[in-house]
């Protein structure tokens, strides 16, 4: 054994009845019976042991001890008469006769039970990340982090994939969120950029020579957190290929990804290859959602025809999509509870209406349906017994509305949803181009660097708006996990395809010099994608929140509690760097 001790808190079996150990680790907790005997939990990293106090002495030591102080004790291990099956030591038990304190805890109080801290308030919970890090569910999720990283490199490696760690300080480049800046001392009024992505350093190795490149990348980003998203860094599986098309990346992640799941995640089936393929436009129609749960059987049905005129005001001039769910057994409460977070997550309203047993229109909207009955169930294809949601707005508006409504009524419906499983599929065939929200012109919809599907010929004679890229994102159980395209490996047609959306070659070499200039000296055809780690990992450990997977995750004001960042600098070091603050620091 390491250290001092003889045995970790895991170890010790009936086999070991009648040795003298000694054990470290943390006083978790003390049930006194009297002042001569009590049952002590002793915790590390490993796992737990029972210690028995039997002495008065013994007893006048341990009262001095607060818990979570570390402590290490020598002892007899002996059989416990009152077993414990649930726990692997649980035969055996250590009656100590020497305690030493070896690391005090100061507090008569925790700010949370350790074994709880997962109900604490998540601040107080960040703040004293530390305890809530000796929860045995919380060290069960780093360490599965750990065990993750570690499988996804050997696989990687078996690939004959190259781990090449990529800068950390960079330029700023356009990538689609907000960069985190960092002043360049040596050059006032210049700065460096953390890399939201690796993006033009992986493409520039495939001009290099490199043939299959990987690491695990950290990335940053200055946007706003979210349940599967935290703010500030990430770590994604970084890859690209030479010489490689979109079913070769897909062959590698459909290769790496599907055992790794299996082998420890809480849902032992995960998808074989190839993983099933939608069209983005497809996506949209059919499931509302470019990151559709396929773990859910209902799919859209389009009923803007035959719900036109039937006076109904929300649905008039608007498309209008259904979702028929059999056998829907959900009270008027619940109903009303899934369509009010329908509201909540879209801003737009959910409707609906049932079909009884005796074939007729009741509840919801029913009422504006009644002389229309028999269009609307063959347009449905409806039978006795049937729930409909409805959904209504423009195209978009009403596809991702009754996307949510899906969700949410696969998830109230046992049959149609099968929870048990990893579902996996790709997005494919992302239009290149979109009208922008705000500035009504021409943008790029994904991603600027992929190659647009029919290339220059493409580019030359295709509407911009029916022109689909070599793109593609990656869906697990309704979540994203990565985005990845074919690169935009020649000059020429990367310049053409920055022309369409008013950006000419001056702009290009100006933005992206190193690439573009490296793609000039022969640059081979070549494709990635990065899925992302945190978010795997999430899914894997059957987390709702990225941050309990994260070993010190920033708050949902992107604030480290903890260790207090972002914070005040000195007046010196804002000299340093030629800096000068305008607005007053908050409190």
């Amino acid at each position: 054994m390491i250290q001092s001790r003889t045995h970790n808190c895991n170890e010790l079996r009936i086999g070991n009845v009648g040795e003298r150990v000694t054990l470290v680790g943390w006083f978790e907790n003390m049930r006194k019976v009297s002042k001569n005997l009590g049952f002590v939990i002793l915790r590390d990293f490993y796992g737990t042991t029972q210690l028995v106090v039997e002495t008065e002495e013994m007893m006048n030591v341990m009262d001095g001890i607060n818990k979570e102080s570390t402590i290490s004790v020598e002892g007899v291990v002996r059989e416990r008469s009152s077993k414990n099956a649930n726990l692997p030591t649980g035969e055996i038990e250590v009656v100590p006769d020497k305690i030493e304190i070896l690391g005090k805890c100061i507090y008569n109080a925790l700010p949370f039970e350790i074994n709880q801290s997962k109900d604490a308030d998540e601040n107080a919970r960040l703040k004293y990340r530390y305890l809530d890090l000796r929860n045995p569910n919380m060290k069960k999720n780093i360490v599965m982090r750990s065990q993750i990283v570690a499988e996804l490199r050997q696989r990687m490696y078996a690939l004959n994939f190259m781990e090449i760690t990529t800068p950390i300080l960079t330029c700023s480049s356009p990538e689609g969120a907000r960069d985190y800046l960092v002043p360049a001392r040596n050059h006032p009024g210049k700065f460096y950029a953390l890399p939201q992505a690796p993006q033009q350093f992986k493409q520039i190795l495939m001009a290099s020579g490199f043939d299959r490149y990987f690491q695990i990348a950290p990335c940053f980003r200055d946007e706003d957190a979210r349940a599967d998203r935290s703010p500030g860094e990430f770590y994604q599986l970084d890859m690209e290929m030479a010489f490689a098309s979109q079913e070769d990346v897909f062959s590698i992640v459909e290769q790496v990804l599907p055992p790794v799941f299996e082998k420890y995640g809480i849902y032992k089936e995960a998808s074989k290859a190839p993983f099933v393929r939608i069209p983005y436009l497809e996506a949209m129609d059919k499931y509302g959602s470019d990151k559709p749960d396929l773990r859910i059987d209902l799919v859209l049905t389009d009923a803007t025809e035959v719900m036109q005129g039937c006076g109904f005001a929300a649905f008039e001039g608007q498309t209008v999509k259904a979702i028929v769910v059999d056998d829907f057994t959900a009270t008027r409460k619940q109903i009303d509870a899934i369509c009010a977070e329908v509201e909540v997550q879209t801003a737009h309203k959910g409707f609906w209406f049932r079909v009884d047993e005796n074939g007729e229109f009741v509840g919801g909207i029913s009422k504006f349906l009644q002389d229309r009955k028999e269009e609307v169930i063959k347009a449905l294809g409806l039978k006795n017994g049937d729930f409909v949601g409805l959904a209504a707005g423009k195209k978009l508006e009403a596809q991702k509305t009754a996307g949510v409504y899906r969700k949410l009524l696969g998830a109230a419906s046992e049959k149609h949803m099968k929870k048990d499983c990893y579902e996996f599929c790709w997005i494919v065939d992302f239009p290149m181009y979109e009208i922008g929200e705000e500035s009504g012109e021409l943008e790029f919809c994904h991603n600027p660097f992929s190659m647009p599907q029919g290339g220059m010929d493409a580019l030359n004679n295709q509407d911009p708006l029916e022109i689909l890229a070599y793109q593609y994102d990656l869906v697990c159980n309704g979540v994203e996990l990565s985005s990845g395209a074919v690169r935009n490996h020649d000059p020429e047609i990367m310049i053409k395809a920055f022309e369409l959306v008013g950006l000419g070659e001056a702009d290009v070499k100006a933005k992206f010099p190193a690439m573009y200039n490296a793609f000039c000296y022969g640059a081979p055809p070549h494709a990635g994608i990065a899925p992302g780690v945190d978010r795997m990992i999430m899914l894997i450990c059957g987390e709702e929140s990225i941050r309990e997977i994260i070993p010190f995750p920033m708050n949902k004001n992107a604030m480290d509690i903890m260790m207090g960042a972002p914070g005040t600098v000195e007046q010196k070091q804002l000299d340093e760097l030629h800096l000068a603050i305008t607005a007053k620091p908050e409190e």
